[in-house]
């Protein structure tokens, strides 16, 4: 029985890490290949360089701290970050479904990034506008991914598994990306933003009901069957929205 809750918990984990991350990453190379076209890659491989050396500043002042933090609190002030987190990509994720938002669209974003860029004169030796644009980019899909990675991998007491499975995702999204080049639409984003919604959730959950005390039978087990309630629960909106939508549409004609 432990190890099946061990082998669960690890699962879901290294899944979820590993969605959350690609999603994060296909957003930032958007940005990346929009201000190497328009700015010149020196410019856009520089912002992207100096996202990472931040990143890793902020990982190694943050990440010790966490180590004194008792387990209870700190379950329960990540799980109620998760929550946050997976509420909010499910909330997206489920209106986009719904035909009730418009799905987001990577060509398209970068589209309006390269007019954005390509209406600014600012050039140079090294390109201020489009360095910023990278560095933001990166900077911020990349923070997402740094606290997804600590605050599930810290919980989870498996922080090298969170980081191995948010390093194959940026490794695989960077392969991806010289690949298939600015045909970023391919990617089923709604698809993996809806799933990494329902794990994040289920995880908050789960360590927000540890951090108050809550006892799960089965232990890691729970997070495949809050994996399912959510599931269940998410679909069951998605189809009611889309009702009430059609319902709406039809008493419009009539």
């Amino acid at each position: 029985m432990l190890g099946v809750s061990v082998s669960s918990g690890a699962f879901v984990l290294v899944l979820a890490v590993f969605l959350a991350s690609s999603v994060e990453m296909v957003e930032a190379l958007t940005i990346v290949l929009a201000v190497g076209h328009t700015r010149g890659w020196r410019t856009s491989l520089y912002g992207v360089a100096s996202a990472f050396a931040t990143l890793v500043v902020l990982v190694v002042l943050v990440g010790p701290a966490l180590v004194r933090v008792p387990i209870a609190t700190l379950h329960l002030v990540i799980g109620f970050i998760l929550l946050i987190f997976g509420m909010q990509w499910l909330r997206k994720a489920i209106l986009r479904s719904s035909n009730l938002k418009a799905k987001h669209d990577e060509d398209e974003i970068y589209r309006a990034t390269v007019v954005e860029l390509e209406s600014s004169d600012s050039r140079g030796r090294l390109d201020r506008v489009g360095f910023v644009v990278a560095y933001k980019g990166v900077f911020l899909e990349g923070l997402e991914v740094v606290i997804i990675v600590i605050t599930l991998g810290t919980s989870a007491h498996r922080v090298d598994l969170a980081a191995g499975a948010a390093g194959v995702a940026v490794l695989l999204v960077a392969v991806l990306g010289v690949i298939v080049a600015k045909q970023l639409n391919r990617v089923p984003e709604n698809a993996l933003k809806m799933s990494v919604g329902i794990m994040l959730t289920s995880y908050g959950t789960y360590w927000a009901g540890e951090g108050l005390h809550v006892h799960f039978p089965g232990g890691d087990v729970w997070l495949l069957i809050l994996v399912g309630i959510y599931v269940v629960t998410t679909w069951s909106l998605v189809l009611t929205l889309r009702r009430g939508d059609e319902v709406l549409a039809t008493q419009r004609v009539q």
